[in-house]
């Protein structure tokens, strides 16, 4: 992003206190950035915070009566190599989709040369409100890149849809826009990542270390490839937000199970790095169990085999990426489980050193193909070892 000339143009909404943690954030990744406000939008964040922030003069109007300096919407235009509005209110946007140009902001919406992004921000009747709906998607059509707005406590005391993407969703989204590496474009990718939590009882459960960090990695990394992710998640701190980002929790085996069968058919990539539980308890206890006796025995049966599944009925057109644990015999097992559940990669993550396993944030894998290729990834960042990965699978999924 450093020397990319990043255009925000700012409406009259509530959440326009924010675009000042947006601005900060862009300039520290090196961008240049200058700030069109609506009339209305001064009433919520002031010209001169926007201005000292963005280290350039602020335009709200054409023409400065104090100055006599006029004020050229289309050199403001020419200038940007990206335009991001945000918030945009109900109002402005349905002067956009429009085509209204009553004040300086919208002069230049409509002299872009450059992509534009919109950040829509309203409550959350007007967000739902069909005309709202269909201005979006004029919008689309004409070329505007939509971030949709999330749900959360609105200014009104509603909770709900209307909430503008957080500063960082929207800053993700520009850095994202000027990654050189789109190779992922077009391709859905279903990513499992974290533990399973197996319920003993109502406050019990069987489980694992899993951290869902390498998961998330992968997710993170992808998305910024232009890929579109639809990412179940088992219990994890970890926190990922993206426009092209489904986030789909779940708690146990049989709910990873169903939610992979309802995606699996809309996706162009599997990868299962979610430490799925082997077994689980065969029945539930209503009530937490009481410590009564010394000893307590717990049957447990074989939980469904996801990856195995997901390798079944995958389509000669669809890729499917395995994960293998191991704390012993680790290639042999690999490539095991590579050929009985029909993969097409396996990612072998053995325990055992330092720096390699559960809950840390660096890994060392090995990648394995079903033509047997074997390529080693040494000690660094979980990170760094999901952009090597998704590099080395592009011969097998592009």
């Amino acid at each position: 992003m450093h020397g990319k000339h990043v255009l925000l143009g700012i409406t009259g909404g509530i959440a326009a206190y924010k675009i000042a943690s947006l601005i900060r954030l862009l300039k520290r990744q090196g961008a240049e950035v200058r700030c069109m406000m609506t009339p209305a939008s001064s009433d919520f964040i002031t010209p001169l915070t926007v201005s000292t922030l963005s280290e350039h003069p602020v335009a709200i109007d054409f023409y400065d009566a104090k100055t006599g300096a006029w004020t050229n919407h289309v050199e403001w235009a020419l200038w940007a190599d990206v335009m991001l509005f945000a918030p945009v209110t109900a109002n402005s946007l349905a002067k956009m989709a429009h085509g209204f140009s009553d004040n300086f902001l919208l002069a230049t919406f409509l002299s872009a040369k450059c992509p534009v992004y919109i950040a829509p921000a309203m409550d959350l009747d007007m967000y739902a409100h069909p005309t709202t709906a269909r201005n979006l998607d004029r919008l689309q059509q004409d070329g505007a890149h939509i971030i949709p707005a999330e749900s959360g406590e609105l200014a009104s005391g509603l909770i709900g849809m209307g909430r503008m993407a957080e500063p960082e969703t929207l800053l993700q989204v520009i850095d994202d826009h000027f990654s050189s590496d789109k190779s992922y474009s077009e391709k859905k990718i279903l990513i499992t990542a974290g533990p399973t939590y197996e319920a003993i009882d109502p406050v019990r459960f069987i489980g694992n270390h899993s951290s869902g960090k390498m998961g998330f990695a992968l997710a993170e990394r992808a998305l910024k490839k232009g890929a579109e992710v639809t990412l179940i998640t088992g219990p994890t701190q970890c926190k990922l937000e993206h426009p092209n980002l489904r986030l789909i929790h779940i708690h146990s085996a049989e709910e990873l199970l169903a939610t992979v069968q309802q995606e699996w058919s809309n996706q162009d990539v599997g990868i299962f790095s979610a430490a799925v539980a082997d077994y689980r308890p065969a029945e539930i206890a209503e009530q937490k169990i009481k410590k009564k006796e010394d000893e307590l025995t717990i049957r447990l049966i074989k939980n469904p085999d996801v990856l195995a599944w997901a390798g079944a009925h995958k389509t000669d057109a669809q890729c499917v990426v395995g994960f293998a644990l191991e704390t012993n015999n680790g290639l042999e097992n690999a490539l095991e489980k590579l050929q009985r559940k029909q993969l097409d990669a396996i990612v072998l993550n053995e325990m055992g050193e330092a720096g390699v396993g559960f809950g840390g944030d660096t890994n060392r894998v090995q990648l394995i193909t079903k033509s047997n290729k074997i390529t080693r990834f040494e000690l660094q960042s979980k990170t760094e070892i999901a952009e090597q990965l998704l590099n080395a699978l592009r011969e097998i999924i592009l």
